[in-house]
């Protein structure tokens, strides 16, 4: 048997290699994904591994590079992997029982900054990770919440990111389907991004989407509208007068989303894009 030491692999090899696995796995940009894994791995960032490409991985640091490049090959979100997502400049805990959060959804913590004044209330339906709740908390100083989610999983994550941004003391969480678990509280604003995409639509999600996030979070199991339904029947009872919803919706549902808000019931109905030109965010008040 041969004494000689085992050949370390170089940061520039890993990457080369594992650029090749990435892209045979179907994952597109698999150079920019294989350079944050294996940072991700080191502990480091992109700028020390185009600094110091022949920086030898340890045996442990390659046993773990090799590991969680597997799980993306695989098409586990890279998010899930790491177990964070920045939103609103913010890091969140992220786990296989929330959802991602997406750029576009910060469409929605915007408009409710805009919204919100001091001192006011709001509930957040389908909280998951928090992102949206949370962000809104740690803009607005003084204001509360209740953050609903049927998922005791996704509670306990929306805690988690709770605390660590430190508007948890602002913040009471309930398992909840819709509204279910509310009395006769009110609210200056209703806000949520509900399972919109249709059973259809599912099938047609990329891998990442479609195998490995919640579907209770993504689909209604049916045509996608349910849900939404639901939402706007239900919330004018739990709005104070001249409460607003703020909703996400998805691609093509404006046009039935508009015909669900009763003009006797809602006024200042407005529809806006996202920055694809996509209508995104359904914003309405209570007459």
């Amino acid at each position: 048997m041969s004494d000689e030491p085992k050949q370390l692999t170089s940061v520039a090899d890993a990457l080369r290699l594992a650029a090749e696995k990435l892209k045979a796995s179907g994952i597109s940009q698999a150079s920019r994904e294989a350079k944050s894994l294996l940072a991700f791995v080191l502990r480091k960032d992109k700028i020390f591994l185009v600094a110091h490409s022949e920086y030898e991985l340890s045996a442990a640091e390659e046993k773990q590079f090799q590991t969680v490049l597997q799980r993306r090959t695989r098409r586990e979100p890279f998010q899930y992997i790491v177990g964070r997502q920045e939103f609103c400049r913010l890091d969140f805990l992220v786990t296989k029982d929330v959802l991602i959060p997406r750029p576009e959804t910060e469409m929605l913590v915007e408009a409710a900054i805009e919204i919100l004044k001091s001192g006011a209330k709001f509930c957040e339906v389908g909280i998951g990770s928090g992102c949206i709740g949370v962000s809104i908390l740690h803009k607005l100083q003084t204001a509360s919440a209740i953050g609903l989610d049927i998922s005791e999983k996704a509670l306990k994550i929306a805690e988690k990111n709770a605390k660590s941004h430190q508007v948890l003391k602002r913040l009471e969480l309930k398992i909840s389907d819709v509204f279910e678990s509310l009395n006769d509280e009110k609210f200056d604003l209703i806000v949520s991004n509900p399972p919109y995409i249709s059973n259809k639509e599912m099938k047609t999600l990329q891998p990442e989407v479609r195998i490995f996030e919640p579907h209770a979070a993504l689909t209604d199991g049916a045509n996608g509208f349910s849900i939404i339904e639901k939402i706007i029947d239900s919330a004018p009872k739990f709005l104070k007068a001249g409460g607003f919803l703020l909703m996400e919706i998805g691609f093509g549902q404006a046009g039935e989303v508009r015909k669900m808000l009763d003009r006797k019931v809602w006024r200042e109905v407005e529809i806006a894009p996202d920055l694809q030109k996509i209508p995104r965010m359904i914003k309405a008040r209570i007459q």
